[in-house]
């Protein structure tokens, strides 16, 4: 679909690169001749996937360990970043989401993914648009959210708020931005099964089978039409586009919400065992961690 060099030139930055949706955005960015730069909290984690991502494409990836809950490290890893050069694109993928009924919601659990969702979010992408704006760059914003920024969903309503926040920093910004030649779009995919998703937004269910069940097209999403995507709203192929929100879902949000609505069926004794699950495989990550 793309041309073989069509990036060539880039630099681009994925928050959450390290794994799952960032990592392959970030591999098919590397193979069409980007210079790729991806950040995590796991430094570690984000140092193994710029070194397989080069064996497997070649060219340059650089790794960066940064907590984007931390306006004061986004700022230092940006600005070292621009010292060899400016970013052209900016991917906003960083987040984390679990599923609760909200009652049982702490402020520490809501924090949790709001700081990472929306701040963390905006902290990158205001320290990445003003230096742009400063030196006179174009550039392009894309950032991950999801389908129900358009209705809302129960039981991820930290992450609702958040993504939301997102949706209308998008559309605020690409009106304010867009005299520079600064465009932001969002991506708002479906169910495209990964490790952690699969573990802390459904629990002992497999991977899709929900999605498989209700989407009209009778599947989940690919990793590859995600890239596609991804790749073709920076790719200068319609420049036009600005401050929209793309669904890629089959379909789905349309036809059944795109949602948590289905889980109003849980019993108190499911909602403790997806809390005990979550819990324990947090403990495991953190283990793993060290």
């Amino acid at each position: 679909m793309f041309s073989e060099n069509l990036l060539v030139g880039r630099r681009i930055l994925v928050t959450g690169g390290g794994t799952g949706l960032g990592k392959s955005m970030a591999s098919r960015f590397l193979e069409l001749g980007a210079e790729v730069h991806i950040c995590g909290r796991r430094k570690a984690v984000c140092d193994e996937t710029a070194t397989e991502l080069m064996d497997l494409h070649g060219g340059r990836v650089t790794s960066h360990g940064v907590d984007i809950r931390n306006p004061l490290a986004v700022d230092e890893m940006i600005e070292t970043i621009f010292r060899e050069g400016p970013l052209t694109d900016l991917i906003n993928n960083a987040a984390g989401n679990f599923i609760s009924r909200t009652e049982d919601l702490t402020p520490r659990g809501f924090d949790a993914v709001a700081n990472i969702v929306m701040h963390g979010t905006f902290y990158v992408t205001h320290a990445v648009g003003r230096r742009w704006i400063a030196t006179r760059q174009p550039g392009n914003v894309v950032s991950i959210t999801v389908t129900w920024v358009r209705n809302g969903s129960p039981y991820v309503v930290p992450s609702a708020m958040s993504k939301s926040a997102i949706h209308a920093m998008t559309m605020s910004l690409a009106t304010e931005w867009g005299r520079h030649g600064i465009r932001l779009n969002t991506i708002a995919p479906g169910e495209i099964p990964t490790e952690g998703m699969s573990k802390r937004i459904k629990p002992g269910d497999e991977a899709g089978a929900r999605t498989k069940a209700m989407n009209p097209m009778g599947r989940v999403g690919k990793m590859e039409e995600l890239q596609n995507l991804a790749v073709f709203l920076i790719s200068g192929g319609c420049d036009w586009i600005n401050g929209e929100t793309i669904a890629m879902d089959g379909a789905q949000a349309l036809a059944m919400g795109g949602n948590f609505y289905q889980l109003r069926d849980w019993s108190d004794a499911e909602w403790i065992q997806a809390r005990e699950s979550i819990k324990a495989q947090n403990e495991k990550d953190r283990a793993a961690r060290g």
